[in-house]
């Protein structure tokens, strides 16, 4: 039930402060630049930013002075002075420039509606409004409503509006708004609301915010921090990366809210004395159809397992799956669907293009790359590799030309993750070069321009892509760079997002001098690659040589301590890696997307280079491969016979894991009926009608082993009470495949 909402005196929360303070105005710019995801329009006074991500861990100058390595900017600098001839980045003046012109595609296709099963679930949310004039028509107390005024929000946006008020009831919400209308501050609010009237004498851990990625997880532990700054309310950061002996002690001091991702927070459960989640009273999952994906879905299940089940549960996503069996599973009791942007998939204001990279040219995207960024997108923009590699090599070569970038990927350390997001946030750097890790939930101030230099996986990824810009009706600018293997993915990907593109145009004279100075530049590339090869051997040197002199003083204390635990095995981690990616490969293959003649050339090569690698084996592999085969067949011939129209409908959902989990259980109750003789007429009458079917091998095994048994049966009861003998044990393994 939602606490009666009453203010209390002024005296006790917030002390009278003079006009003068506020009077300071030099800092408009900031202002208009301060948190773009919940601000709607800008405050008289100066605001503060919700963000600040240095100080959560120490400097890179320090981590590689404790590790003895170097930057990858001091060894680009060293190499620079080296050279005689310094980089130079200007355009030549006779240079063209570029074109933009509208991109022909094929005409749009009406969207399809999937209202189906979902709405019945949902329960009706008619009396919802998605308008506020004010926080202070929300009930919201003293203390938030003075945070907000710091932090400059002056009017709530439709999603905050819908769902602060239902939230403060206590129901289940699934939220969904384009990118930058909010949501943080949305499920943030009502919850520290909650918390102000939480029994204070007794200490635990009441709220529960997981995301997918470590850098949205600080987001969201600095936003919560700065709402919660005139209250009691305590919140702490879980995420791998950082200390674990500091979250464990956090932790130990049970606050109030815990932001996590789900791997590190299910490590503490299981691994740390006194955690828990037993009066856990909220649960809420930021960008929840990526935790709902099978890369999280077998821990955050596990995580919802280990929460009460008297509790609220929150989801939040620009894209929110409408999935009844994943909400079924989370346990939500009658939620509410707030969708506060129905009809818009993408912010008004963003202007989407593409370049077009032709099959012959598509050694020069780098040079393309290099001439945007030069002289169209000069400052303030994200560039999305497709891996860490190529993420890597285009910072080098940035540096190399006298671009300032900055790299964000998962090969880099917590500590450079961080610095490079704060720098690019304080504008030190005009580039951050990032693989998907930024494309969820990032938030960051004053972002102009996305370059999706690898073309995205799908829709999905695609509008979380943009979002990083035209955030909270600022301008921006999403350009997607288009091979031949990607035109036919981009044009769904338009179709369904249902964005006018433009197609710009590049100019030959500036690809052709790009692409020279790359050829020229690639020693240096090498160079800087090797050097770091260099470092990276001499540091996992170091490391073991390190781990080897602990192991020899510290044997006993290393030993004594209990081994850290996980939730499931090795083997079960990697059925479920394969699961993923099987199904991964069946969505791909189910949702329209057309294949691309490379695609299919690939993939009749990957078939081919299988055949040639089965025919090379010896005798004895081959013969075991095409045995396991015909078993797998004769299983599948069997399930399909015995299956009746129902069981066929339930078979088709299930996955790797329950299928086999049934048939190790189908397996072991066979042998137990074997044992206790209950099968044995059953079996002989199936002999009766042998020829009237051909069998299998493994039907004509298990005969066998049936009839063998029974005779042992019909000698061991001869001598009553008399126990089995091992010989028994040993005629089993003679015939079981």
């Amino acid at each position: 039930m939602a606490p009666s909402f009453m203010f209390e005196a002024p005296s006790d929360e917030e002390p009278h402060h003079s006009e003068s303070e506020e009077e300071d105005n030099e800092e408009a710019e900031e202002e208009e630049g301060a948190e773009g995801e919940d601000k709607p329009s800008k405050p008289k006074g100066k605001s503060q930013s919700p963000w600040d991500f240095a100080a959560y861990s120490e400097s890179v100058a320090e981590e590689h002075a404790r590790r003895g390595t170097t930057s990858i900017d001091y060894k680009i600098s060293k190499i620079l002075q080296q050279s005689s001839a310094p980089a130079q980045q200007e355009e030549s003046s006779d240079s063209e420039p570029d074109k933009q012109v509208d991109y022909r595609s094929e005409e749009e296709d009406e969207e399809k509606s999937n209202a189906g099963d979902s709405k019945s679930f949902f329960a009706p949310s008619e009396g919802a409004s998605f308008h506020a004039n004010s926080f202070m028509e929300l009930n919201l107390s003293r203390p938030l409503l003075r945070a907000c005024e710091a932090l400059g929000y002056t009017k709530p946006t439709p999603i905050q509006a819908a769902c602060i008020p239902l939230a403060l009831s206590g129901r289940d919400i699934c939220g969904s708004a384009v990118t930058g209308s909010g949501k943080t501050a949305a499920f943030a609010l009502p919850t520290l609301e909650r918390l102000l009237f939480r029994p204070k004498r007794v200490s635990a851990i009441r709220v529960l915010i997981l995301t997918p990625a470590r850098e949205l997880a600080v987001q969201v532990h600095s936003m919560i921090e700065k709402l919660a700054q005139f209250t009691d309310i305590r919140c702490c950061l879980v995420v791998g990366g950082l200390s674990l002996k500091a979250q464990e002690s956090a932790l130990r001091l049970m606050p109030d809210i815990v932001v996590a991702t789900p791997g590190r927070m299910i490590d503490h459960l299981r691994n740390s004395m006194s955690v828990d989640l037993d009066d856990l009273a909220v649960l809420i999952l930021d960008e929840a159809d990526r935790l709902l994906e099978l890369g999280f879905s077998a821990e955050i299940h596990e995580l919802v397992r280990l929460c009460p089940k008297r509790r609220q549960t929150m989801l939040f996503s620009a894209t929110m799956t409408e999935e009844v069996d994943e909400l079924v599973k989370l346990s939500l009791s009658r939620p509410l669907r707030l969708s506060a942007d129905p009809s818009a998939k993408r912010p008004s204001t963003l202007t989407e293009e593409v370049v077009r990279i032709r099959r012959m040219r598509e050694v020069n995207q780098e040079a393309v790359l290099l001439s945007l960024c030069s002289k169209t997108f000069t400052s303030k923009a994200i560039i999305f590799s497709g891996t860490k590699q190529t993420a890597h090599r285009l910072k080098i070569l940035f540096q190399l030309v006298g671009l300032q970038a900055a790299e964000l990927h998962g090969d880099l350390t917590q500590v450079q993750r961080l610095d490079a997001l704060e720098r690019f946030r304080r504008q030190e750097v005009d580039f951050l070069i990032a693989t998907d890790v930024a494309a969820r939930g990032l938030d960051i101030i004053g972002v102009q321009t996305v370059i999706n230099y690898a073309c995205p996986r799908d829709i999905t990824s695609y509008v979380h892509r943009v979002g990083r810009t035209a955030r909270a009706g600022r301008e921006g600018y999403a350009v997607t760079f288009l091979t031949d293997n990607d035109r036919s993915l981009l044009k769904a990907i338009a179709k369904r997002v249902g964005s006018k593109l433009k197609s710009r145009i590049v100019s030959e004279q500036s690809i052709a001098k790009w692409s020279q100075k790359i050829e020229e530049m690639e020693d240096k590339v090498a160079e800087v690659i090797e050097e770091e090869r260099t470092e990276r051997a001499i540091r996992k040197a170091e490391m073991e040589a390190t781990k080897a002199e602990n192991m020899i003083a510290h044997k006993d204390e290393i030993y004594a301590r209990p081994k850290r635990t996980w939730f499931m095995t090795e083997k079960e981690k990697k059925l479920v890696a394969k699961t993923a990616k099987a199904s991964v490969e069946n969505e791909k293959g189910s949702a329209n997307a057309v294949m691309s003649a490379q695609q299919a050339e690939d993939l009749k090569m990957k078939e081919k280079r299988k055949r040639e690698r089965e025919k090379n084996l010896p005798r004895k592999k081959r013969r075991k491969l095409e045995a396991a085969r015909e078993m797998l067949e004769d299983q599948s011939e069997i399930n399909e016979s015995q299956g009746g129209g129902k069981n066929k409908k339930e078979k088709e959902g299930i996955s790797l894991v329950d299928l086999a989990y049934r048939r190790a259980k189908a397996v072991k109750a066979v042998k137990k009926a074997a044992d206790s003789g209950k099968i044995v007429k059953k079996q002989n009458t199936k002999s009766k009608h042998a020829n009237q079917r051909t069998q299998s091998r493994t039907e004509e095994m298990r005969e066998l082993f049936q009839s063998d048994m029974s005779e042992k049966r019909q000698k061991s009861t001869s001598g009553a009470g008399r126990k089995k003998s091992k010989s028994s044990f040993k005629s089993k393994s003679r015939y079981e495949t």
